[in-house]
């Protein structure tokens, strides 16, 4: 039941409800708020696959969505490319990058990662604010077009573009499921686990670690290509450091290492700061509190924390189902002995 209570029912009632949503409201902003929590959702599953499956923090997360993001609106704004070609090949150039600071990157372990990308990440912020002649510096990109359409279908309205980040989303979702119950998963979670051990039984640590690298990069790039297609503007401050902390938040109040984390914890924190709005500029002082009680009673999220209780639970019913059977036992051979003896 933990297991379908992490990973099937949760999917399969997020998939419901997202699929009718826009059609049992007329109220364009809620639509528009949802479709921004499925797009940072996409960036979180990268995020979760690295950090949360490998052991390995990224801070860098951040740079790679404004280069999904970046890249395509350079492509189409200055480049006049078509919208999908634009697409495919700032996906492509996320992943390039991604591959060429991962083979750099995972070279080193720990904190000192953690500390190599949280600097990378700057950097890109830096490079995004102060090359002005290709990226506008701080007065950003407009104008970036809507996805194209496939005959009559159009994305032209916040309906349809909310059902074609959904579509992404969903697509992240299987691929990530595959991944987590395949070998792969399985040799991602050993070197989370001891990368050592996982050394002496014959896993290629440093080809896992890339890979699993260049695939969150993907994901980031795809999360802010998505956001670029939406919002239409972008500016240097989707490459700031904030951003890959909001993230964090989203990964680590849903459950940091489980499939459904990222959907629960954006869910969350979004809506929250959506009705919190008239205390925006208190929002840390109420968040903080929280994630720091969060973080001391349920490390491993509001997924982790409810399986945890669940598996407590059956543990304990299981010992006092062995307890009461060794009790039968006990009292029927003592009533054997009894027979026997009369």
């Amino acid at each position: 039941m933990s297991a379908v209570l992490n990973k099937r029912n949760i999917i399969i009632l997020f998939v419901l409800v997202s699929l009718v949503f826009p059609l049992i409201t007329t109220n364009t902003y809620l639509i528009h708020v949802m479709t921004l929590a499925f797009i940072w959702m996409i960036g979180v599953y990268g995020l979760n696959l690295l950090a949360g499956y490998t052991g390995y923090l990224s801070l860098a997360h951040a740079g790679f969505f404004a280069i999904g993001a970046y890249g395509l609106g350079i492509l189409t704004v200055k480049a006049h490319m078509s919208f999908w070609l634009a697409f495919v090949l700032s996906l492509l150039i996320t992943g390039l990058l991604g591959l060429i600071v991962g083979l750099i990157a995972l070279r080193s372990k720990e904190h000192f990662f953690a500390i190599y990308t949280l600097c990378l990440g700057y950097i890109i912020y830096l490079v995004i604010d102060k090359w002005e002649s290709l990226t506008e510096g701080v007065r950003g990109l407009i104008g970036i077009p809507a996805p194209q359409g496939f005959g009559p279908i159009k994305f032209e309205t916040e309906k349809s573009h909310y059902y074609l980040v959904l579509f992404f989303l969903l697509l992240v979702i299987l691929v990530m499921y595959r991944i987590v119950h395949s070998l792969s998963g399985r040799s991602f979670i050993a070197i989370r686990n001891s990368e050592d051990l996982a050394l002496t039984i014959g896993i290629s640590t440093a080809r896992n670690k890339l890979t699993v690298f260049v695939l969150s990069t993907l994901f980031a790039g795809l999360s802010g290509a998505l956001y670029a297609s939406f919002v239409r503007f972008i500016g240097p401050d989707i490459g700031n450091t904030a951003v890959i902390f909001d993230m964090l938040t989203y990964l680590i109040v849903g459950g940091i290492g489980t499939l459904t984390g990222p959907l629960i914890g954006t869910l969350l924190v979004i809506w929250l700061s959506q009705l919190l709005q008239d205390f925006q500029q208190y929002r840390m002082l109420i968040f903080g509190p929280l994630l720091t009680l969060l973080v001391i009673f349920y490390p491993r999220g509001i997924v982790g924390g409810v399986t945890d209780i669940y598996r407590k639970r059956m543990a304990k019913k299981e010992k006092q189902l062995a307890g009461k059977k060794d009790s039968y036992i006990q009292s029927d051979l003592g009533a054997k002995n009894q027979v026997k003896e009369g």
